[in-house]
């Protein structure tokens, strides 16, 4: 972990909470939060929760999650709870809970899991699944770094891994080992079975998948992701996804596929696609550092 000034912190916190910035830019602050970590940094980040950008709190709460810091738990649990939030941020706050994995966040996660908001409801439900978890199966390290919202199945076969993934009556939890499992095993065929999975299940499920291909950075999969992110009657939550998803594979249909949707009528979209593009960027560019912000604040 990079040290830094509090002075520092708090500036690049000015650049996070600045609504005039690019939200590309607004972004490269928060990861810059992200990994330097620390009290400081997270109420940097929780102060942002009254922004108007549900993409930009949404991706609070993936931060904080991902920090797996103790002190962002009273913040996430008052996203959690305020129904005014948008339901992309308050399902992200209740994933994060579930990242953090203390059990003091048992019983708020208890009163929400059968909330009428689906996926705050769903989300409830998978953090759940994963605090129960021994320790030990709910901690499994990926390559990605990610804390994801459930561990992978135990289960090898790739055949009986896509038929618990595409069972819509089989548990939500079950079916996210699966898609981890899919993830982790990376071959040409797991990866299409996860794309084709794109078109069925939930809102929630729909953009899970959308994140591991963009985890992925496979190009197999990009038709899959085109597909989703031009479809005006899909969730707003999935074409975000499916966007930044984009950005991470990045190649030159990648970048033709964002430019079109830069100025769609969905701002979260919008949104997606101008940070999406910015990753392009990073990904093909050795030199380039994404979480820069540190640097240009003290230069």
């Amino acid at each position: 972990m990079v040290n830094a000034s509090e002075e520092s912190i708090n500036r690049i916190g000015t650049v996070l909470a600045n609504k005039k910035f690019p939200m590309k830019e607004r972004f490269r602050a928060l990861f810059t939060l992200k990994n330097l970590g620390g009290n400081l940094a997270i109420e940097n980040i929780a102060k942002c929760f009254n922004d108007d950008s549900c993409l930009l709190k949404h991706e609070l709460a993936y931060c904080l999650g991902q920090m797996r810091d103790e002190y962002a738990i009273p913040y996430l649990i008052e996203v959690l709870k305020d129904n005014k939030q948008e339901p992309m941020v308050r399902h992200e706050a209740a994933e994060a809970l579930g990242a953090i994995g203390k059990e003091n966040v048992i019983p708020i996660l208890e009163e929400y899991k059968n909330d009428p908001v689906v996926e705050l409801a769903e989300t409830c439900q998978l953090a759940l699944g994963r605090l129960l978890l021994p320790k030990n199966e709910a901690n499994i390290e990926n390559i990605y770094g990610s804390v994801d919202p459930a561990p992978p199945s135990k289960i090898k076969s790739i055949e009986e891994l896509e038929k618990i993934l595409t069972n819509e009556n089989e548990s939500l939890f079950n079916r996210y080992k699966a898609m981890f499992s899919l993830r982790d095993i990376a071959s040409p065929e797991s990866i299409t079975i996860l794309s084709k999975a794109l078109s069925c299940g939930s809102a929630l499920f729909k953009h899970e998948i959308a994140f591991v291909l963009g985890q992925l950075q496979s190009p197999l999969s990009v038709p899959y992701l085109k597909e989703s992110l031009i479809d005006e009657n899909q969730n707003d939550m999935v074409r975000h996804e499916c966007a930044e998803a984009l950005g991470a594979i990045a190649t030159d249909d990648c970048y033709d596929i964002l430019k079109q949707y830069i100025n769609d009528h969905k701002v979260v979209v919008k949104e997606s696609c101008e940070v999406a593009l910015d990753m392009c960027e990073y990904e093909n560019c050795p030199d380039f550092q994404y979480a820069d912000t540190l640097e240009k604040v003290t230069l």
